[in-house]
């Protein structure tokens, strides 16, 4: 019974209610580091000053200490002669006074003499032995530091809960301090559970796998103000992993695991949580995506959380439900630069009844207003989270969020470093190629590629949120590629076209072609499956395209509609999604361009061969990267090496031309 209560779905609201009511988020104590070890930390306490800064009345310029008053009259044609009584330098403990007719030399930094009110700098004098000529006045405190004038003795200097950096260590320094108090970081354990587990360095036997989790997690408890603790993988074993977890809570004040979350057989991991102490499990399993088989439990006042064996569904929950807590742990506020404000770039489509939370990239537009597109892949892929700047929520009551809409977007950093090119569209791994060598003569640009399709792509150039498009849009009236669509997009004023290169696509099968699949028409003659392409892509445009000539040629109701063909529904958002699909026996046929065929060792059936170019928005051409990006595509390297390093691509005797206007 208790089984199905704690495996029964909440909501997210639901389940941070449910934590928050069994474990109050707070500092987890307080101890003293040396001075030199506390830049990033929080200060516990309050810091008041117990000498002044500086100590002692100082000079601020090298030159002479005098008494202003004998300066009054200088003039640069009409010199005050003063005696020179000495010399004081940083550090000296001297015994020597100013008196009227009289001046000291000084250098920075050092006590001013008894009697003097003024430093003149070295610059507007002139020395002869023993006599100094001033051509400048001074008046009274001028280039004198004043004993207290930085900081006064008694004066609060520090507030507790001050976040650390170089400037308040620099003052704890100026005030003699060698200890300070400050906030404990909570030590987090990091288990990951699961028997395909295979740590780092290690040879990799077939149906194992990489901890990738371990690694994330610990580095993401770093980020957070935590301290991780890695207690190693443990394998699906009862016994093993209710000893680890008793061992880590006893040296910790949170424990993580990853992995046996899921309702699969051998995921035990809340039964084992609940027989080490209460009040035990919270929550096991969220109507959330990614993350349904979060695990969240509280045990002896310390939390433990079990997140998804998934590499993006496990940082996707921690951000949601561990980081927030730990900052807390940790002192650290919550900071409004973890959040910007921003609206959709495209529909984003959504499951109705989940909570889903949507990693995506982060443009600017010509409003300076923050865009979001979605980043593709699915829970099990690192990368969907590597690539994103954020994350936004889609509440469970929505299934679309239209283009243009609203949406707040917790970041990953706090730090939002805008690339120095954005490149929107269809996306092609000639463009990695290009961007290599764009690299190689730019170190110090930045790149970031979002995939969209070649239509997002010219809507992303209309709004002015990329600085380049690639596509391959064949126009099915007139059969030419690219150029018809800057006007049907509406931005003949706003872009010019680029001749990029040609590419072969076709269809791709497996090795030997098992299914005998000879052209288009057999999607529909043959008992095969297909792995399509999203729409919008070029790729998609180009299929459907050659079903319509087909089913305008044979007006036979067999091949009405295209929904009759199997797995025509079934969307990849790219070529090498597509060969990926039919290498591991997902699909039977797809299409895709030549390079990926070849990359994964599949049969190539060729339709045709495309122009793949380049939309530039025009007020960004003169900027450097993008001069740079051209100058790439137009390199002898590019145009000597491409079709060597990828197959199937091809430049032209035009590539780099402008062709439209």
């Amino acid at each position: 019974m208790k089984r199905k209560i704690f495996r029964s779905l909440v909501s997210v609201d639901e389940a941070k209610r449910r934590l928050k009511e069994h474990f109050i988020a707070a500092p987890v104590g307080i101890e003293e580091l040396p001075l030199d070890k506390c830049v990033g930390r929080i200060l516990a306490e309050d810091v008041e000053a117990k000498i002044d800064v500086p100590p002692f009345d100082r000079a601020s310029k090298d030159g002479f200490a005098v008494l202003a008053e004998d300066t009054f009259l200088a003039e640069e044609d009409r010199p005050i002669a003063l005696q020179v009584g000495g010399k004081i330098v940083a550090g000296d403990d001297s015994s020597l006074s100013v008196d009227a007719g009289k001046a000291i030399e000084i250098s920075t930094g050092a006590p001013i003499p008894k009697g003097a009110n003024a430093v003149v700098m070295v610059e507007y004098t002139w020395r002869t032995h023993d006599e100094v000529k001033i051509y400048r006045p001074v008046v009274p405190g001028e280039n004198i530091m004043a004993a207290g004038s930085d900081i006064m003795a008694g004066e609060l200097i520090l507030r507790k809960d001050t976040f650390l950096t170089p400037r308040e260590t620099g003052v704890l320094a100026a005030l003699g301090r060698i200890l300070i108090k400050v906030t404990k970081k909570p030590v987090v354990a990091v288990i990951s559970t699961g028997n395909e587990i295979v740590s780092p360095g290690r040879s990799l036997e077939y149906g194992k796998i990489y901890d990738i989790n371990a690694r994330t997690i610990a580095d993401s408890i770093v980020e957070s103000g935590g301290v991780p603790t890695f207690f190693g993988i443990v394998r699906d074993d009862m016994a093993a992993l209710l000893a680890m977890i008793r061992e880590s809570l006893q040296t910790t004040d949170m424990v993580i695991l990853s992995g046996g979350t899921s309702a699969g057989i051998g995921d035990f991991l809340y039964r084992v949580i609940n027989a080490i102490g209460k009040p035990g499990i919270l929550v096991h399993g969220v109507t959330v995506r990614p993350g349904k088989p979060l695990i969240i439990a509280v045990v002896n006042g310390k939390p433990i959380f079990g997140l998804p064996g998934f590499p993006s569904s496990a940082l996707m929950m921690f951000n949601v439900f561990i980081r927030p807590l730990l900052k807390e742990m940790a002192g650290l506020k919550p900071e409004d630069a973890w959040s910007v404000e921003a609206k959709t770039g495209t529909r984003i489509y959504s499951a109705f009844g989940r909570h889903e939370y949507r990693a995506v990239n982060l443009v600017r537009n010509e409003s300076s207003d923050y865009v979001v597109y979605p980043v593709p892949g699915g829970s099990g892929a690192l990368t969907t989270l590597t690539e994103a700047d954020g994350f936004i929520e889609i509440h469970g009551n929505r299934t679309v969020l239209e283009e243009g809409e609203p949406v707040h977007v917790t970041l990953f950093s706090t730090e939002l470093t805008p690339a120095d090119l954005y490149i929107i569209g269809s996306h092609c791994i000639g463009i990695d190629f290009i961007l290599a060598l764009w690299r190689r003569c730019n170190p110090a640009f930045t790149s970031k590629v979002i995939k969209t399709g070649s239509s997002g792509g010219l809507t992303a150039i209309r709004r002015s949120e990329a600085d380049i498009a690639g596509i391959h849009l064949l126009d099915p009236e007139t059969l030419e590629y690219n150029r018809p669509f800057i006007h049907r997009y509406g931005i003949a004023e706003k872009a010019i076209l680029v001749r990029g290169y040609v590419r072969e696509q076709g269809l791709i099968v497996a090795q030997n072609n098992p299914k005998q699949i000879q052209g288009v028409e057999d999607l529909w003659e043959k008992d095969v499956y297909l792995i399509n392409r999203n729409r919008g892509s070029g790729t998609r445009i180009l299929l459907d395209t050659y079903l319509h000539q087909i089913t305008q040629k044979k007006e036979d109701s067999r091949t009405q509609p295209y929904s009759r063909i199997k797995g025509y529904g079934a969307e990849a958002k790219s070529h090498t999604a597509v060969a990926v699909a039919i290498l591991h026996g997902k699909a039977d046929v797809g299409i895709a361009i030549r390079t990926v065929a070849h990359r994964y060792g599949l049969d190539f059936l060729p339709l045709t061969t495309e122009h793949y170019d380049f939309v530039i928005n025009k007020k960004r051409l003169s900027q450097s990267p993008v001069q740079a990006f051209l100058a790439a595509l137009r390199s002898k390297r590019f145009t000597t090496e491409l079709a060597q390093a990828l197959p199937g691509l091809a430049p032209v005797k035009d590539t780099g031309t402008i062709i439209y206007p």
